[in-house]
């Protein structure tokens, strides 16, 4: 099921694969690669994830993850990231993907903004959604059609 991500570089960065996940069908998680974002001096930038597959744990917390190290942000790593990780998803035929931030993380919202996103809704989180337990109420819902 898992893919060769060997591929996923530019000029500028790569995703170094740190491990997969098959999923758990229980939780209704769908399988995913996690990677670190590199540059090719070996600098660790930050770290991203794509989840594949397309469900309501998905609609809500998103195919897509990322975060970059205080000490990069302002280079677009994660925007470069998820140009990477879109190629990968199409590789998979998943013909859209989904990425989300809480309505007040700017920078994230800016992000899925420089990857192509287009904001589908700012949607309030289901009652039982695991997010609740952590404080979040809503999530701004972007979308990219591969």
């Amino acid at each position: 099921m898992f893919l060769d991500t060997a591929f996923l570089k530019t000029d500028e960065i790569f995703l170094r694969l740190d491990k997969t996940s098959e999923g758990n069908p229980a939780r209704n998680w769908v399988p995913a690669y996690y990677f670190t974002i590199m540059n090719h001096s070996g600098e660790e930038l930050g770290s991203c994830d794509l989840r594949i597959g397309h469900n309501e744990q998905t609609y809500f917390g998103g195919n897509i993850g990322y975060a970059v190290h205080e000490q990069h942000r302002g280079h677009h790593y994660a925007a470069k990231a998820c140009l990477l990780l879109f190629e990968l998803a199409r590789r998979h035929g998943l013909g859209h993907l989904i990425i989300t931030c809480n309505p007040d993380n700017i920078a994230s919202y800016k992000t899925c903004e420089h990857a192509g996103c287009t904001l589908v809704e700012i949607a309030e989180l289901p009652a039982d959604s695991d997010m609740r337990a952590h404080g979040e109420t809503h999530k701004r819902i972007y979308r990219i059609d591969l």
